[in-house]
């Protein structure tokens, strides 16, 4: 059965004599299979394979009847393909090349048809453009010139089919195109005349009298014949594309000499003049006395300009094209609306609504008014379609009052402030222990503030305070001393006062700005005023000393500013911010540095003369003499000078110290000169005792720090307290007239006033410069030790 199914199964690759083959062998197996032993069991099989094979021949047959027909199509096909190859192939090369040529041709035709097309499209449109023009319909000749030029761009856009003529028809297009535009021009002329005065007369009052807009009024039906209607015009220039330019300038004419002029300036009023063809708008000019019109009266002059443009001129719809190609029906007030009202808006805010903010925050309340006026005009120019529906900077500024109100108030306060800055330093006023900053009495602490505000504008303490011990301090303890400052810094810090007193009663957000307003003033007093006023500063001692003044006073007053106002202010700045102590130590090192600077050129001054005395040496030439009693002159000179500048302008005690230190550095130098000296002769001591002696008198007369000669005494009897070498002076008056024994006493072993002053070695070198070498000078020279 298995062989049998082989031979079944390989029976479709098998040609006709194989198979014969293969059953010839099969049989004879089968024989042989006979033959053997158990042939019975072989005959089943022989049975069995003939019945197979008997069903098996057919098949083979049909095989092979079907393998005869396949030899036969496949023959066929050979010749068909040879046929195809040897002469269909070259039919159809030749039919393709056919075709592809009538196509290019067919392209080219068409190509051509379009463009002879578009040029009868283009002469056509040219033809009933003219023949519009002159019937005046505007509105067809544009349509009809923007189809012309429609045409002539796409026959532009045709690459590789240029055409000598297209260059001819753009021309002939331009100059129509332009010959359109001059009758509409003209037409636009007659329905809107502006009568400006001349140029040279600028945008001024006298020149908005002057100024007159006319208006053409709309015809009638039974009118049109005498000339287009204003929509028509207006419609031609939106087609042509020249109605935003001809608004454009026409809003700009509007805003220079109707418009802008009602803002700026009070006294200018419309006057409106309505005849049976024409609107006339003109100006007379009303004598007020105002700087700023007030944003009630201006809105309404404003709403009557527009009200009477809306009846006239503005009130006329528009076919527009807006994106994607599609046309929508506009109003040329909306028009006009977005080319101007940006710009009016911003000269309403800057010249009308900025001077409205109240300087006062209890004039806030009034302001509601503008608010709501500034509310109606926007309404009502949103009812003539002037205004789109979006609330507009307009309103949102006058809504947002308070935040301006704070604004206008921190820069009113600092321009002030920087004028008193900038302003005389020299004119000065008294201040005592007694005198402060006079303000209006705060108001009570609430029930949970911890301190109660007192009344500044009396002194803080009237009586004794009373310590632990018993012991008491002066009511002027804390005061400052009395000396003059600059009346400038006096109003400056009454300023601040005021500006800190107004941010007590003003809302949260505007209560913390003028707070730090305040704080601003006096940053900016730091960098301005050594700035703007440096030269006088290095060149006046007495400007340097009430500039000493002005920076101790506000110093003074930063301590407890923050203080006085810390629980008044917004919960915000009550956890602390409310402060200005931490400005204190620049404006103390602000004054000093100054002060010092100052100091220092006196130290130079005063050391330069003394270098003109020659050392002090060789005091019997009278030309030496000369020369050193002219420096210590001069000296005294400039010290009398420096304090009548400082008297009455410093403290008391800085005015001493100041002096006592600049006689210290004279004092000095002379010392230091005297004691250098290795030979000094008889006569060269009594004129160096001379000299000395000319300092010692005159001085302490350098010391009057106030302007009552019976008062400065005790200052003048106090010089060994402000002039450190003071004794050390008088004791070398003592060496130049004493002998050697005296001296010798004057040391006193180093227990004596000479040694408190000078030590073993200056003595002893002024002993050999004015001694000769003898044997008492040399133990006089031994005991100094």
């Amino acid at each position: 059965g298995s062989l049998v199914a082989a031979v079944l199964a390989h029976s479709g690759r098998l040609d006709k004599e194989d198979l014969g083959t293969r059953i010839g062998r099969l049989s004879h197996r089968v024989e042989e299979l006979k033959a053997r032993p158990g042939a019975g069991r072989g005959g089943e099989v022989c049975n069995m394979i003939n019945k197979k094979y008997n069903e098996f021949l057919p098949s083979m047959q049909s095989a092979e009847d079907l393998v005869s027909q396949v030899e036969g199509l496949s023959s066929n096909i050979d010749l068909l393909k040879a046929g195809i190859e040897n002469e269909v192939q070259h039919d159809l090369n030749v039919a393709v090349a056919e075709f592809t040529e009538l196509k290019q041709q067919l392209e080219r035709d068409t190509l051509v048809l379009s463009v002879l097309k578009k040029l009868q499209e283009f002469d056509t449109a040219i033809k009933e453009y003219n023949n519009a023009l002159l019937l005046k319909k505007y509105v067809a000749a544009a349509q009809q010139l923007e189809k012309a030029r429609s045409n002539l761009k796409t026959l532009e856009s045709r690459k590789g089919f240029e055409l000598k003529i297209l260059k001819a028809l753009g021309t002939e297009l331009t100059v129509q195109t332009q010959n359109m535009l001059y009758h509409l021009g003209e037409e636009w002329q007659k329905l809107a005349v502006w009568k400006i005065p001349p140029a040279k007369e600028g945008s001024s009052l006298e020149s908005a009298t002057h100024s007159e807009l006319h208006l053409c009024s709309m015809p009638s039906q039974q009118e049109e014949v005498a000339g287009p209607p204003v929509a028509d015009v207006l419609q031609a220039f939106a087609v042509l594309g020249e109605l935003h330019a001809k608004l454009k300038s026409f809003g700009q004419l509007l805003l220079k000499y109707i418009l802008k002029p009602l803002i700026l300036y009070p006294s200018l009023q419309p006057v409106i003049e309505e005849q049976s063809d024409v609107f006339i708008l003109r100006f007379k000019s009303e004598e007020l006395n105002l700087d700023h019109c007030s944003p009630v009266e201006v809105f309404d002059k404003i709403k009557l300009i527009f009200e009477v443009l809306h009846k006239y001129l503005l009130n006329v719809p528009l076919e527009w094209v807006v994106e994607d190609n599609q046309e929508s029906r506009v109003l040329l007030a909306e028009l006009l609306g977005d080319l101007i009202w940006e710009e009016l808006s911003d000269c309403l805010i800057q010249n009308c609504l900025v001077n409205s903010i109240p300087t006062n925050s209890s004039k806030l309340e009034q302001y509601i008014e503008v608010i709501k006026s500034t509310e109606e005009f926007e309404k009502a120019l949103k009812d003539m379609q002037f205004l789109k529906g979006d609330t507009t900077n307009l309103l949102k500024y006058a809504r947002n009052v308070n935040s301006h109100f704070a604004n206008k108030k921190c820069q009113d306060v600092i321009v002030a402030a920087r004028n008193l800055m900038t302003s005389e330093i020299h004119n000065t006023v008294k201040i005592t222990p007694d005198s402060c900053i006079a303000l209006p009495k705060l108001p009570h602490s609430g029930a949970g503030d911890q301190l109660q505000v007192q009344n500044t504008s009396k002194p803080l303490h009237k009586e004794m305070v009373t310590l632990e011990k018993g012991s008491k301090l002066s009511q002027y303890t804390f005061s400052l001393p009395t000396c003059r400052i600059s009346s400038a810094v006096e109003k400056l810090m009454e300023l601040a006062y005021q500006t800190l007193l107004e941010a007590t009663a003003s809302t949260d957000q505007c209560c913390i700005q003028l707070f730090y307003s305040v704080r601003n003033i006096f940053q900016l007093f730091y960098d301005v005023v050594p700035t703007y006023h440096r030269e006088n500063l290095q060149k006046l001692p007495q400007l340097a000393a009430i500039h000493h003044n002005n920076c101790m006073y506000i110093a003074h007053h930063l301590l407890t500013l923050g203080h006085q106002f810390r629980y008044r202010l917004t919960s915000i700045l009550c956890d602390g911010a409310a402060t200005f102590v931490d400005l204190v130590p620049g404006f103390r090192r602000l004054g000093m540095e100054c002060f010092l600077a100052q100091m220092r050129v006196q130290k130079g001054e005063i050391l330069e003369r003394l270098s003109s005395a020659r050392n002090f040496s060789n005091m019997d030439d009278e030309e030496n003499y000369c020369a050193a009693n002219k420096a210590v002159r001069q000296v005294l000179h400039q010290l009398k000078r420096l304090g009548k500048v400082w008297q009455d302008v410093l403290p008391v005690n800085v005015y001493c110290k100041a002096m006592g230190t600049l006689l210290n550095t004279a004092l000095s130098e002379i010392i230091a000169r005297i004691a250098a000296l290795e030979d000094i002769s008889a006569e060269d001591a009594d004129r160096l005792y001379s000299l000395c002696k000319t300092m010692v008198e005159e001085g302490p007369q350098v010391f009057t720090p106030l302007p009552e000669d019976d008062k400065n005494k005790k200052y003048q009897e106090e010089v060994p307290v402000y002039v450190q070498k003071w004794m050390t002076f008088k004791e070398l008056m003592i060496i130049l007239q004493a002998n050697l024994q005296e001296i010798v006493d004057q040391w006193a072993d180093g227990k004596g006033p000479l040694a408190a002053e000078f030590s073993a070695a200056e003595v002893k070198s002024l002993i050999r410069a004015l001694f000769q070498n003898t044997e008492r000078r040399a133990a006089a020279l031994a005991k100094i030790k």
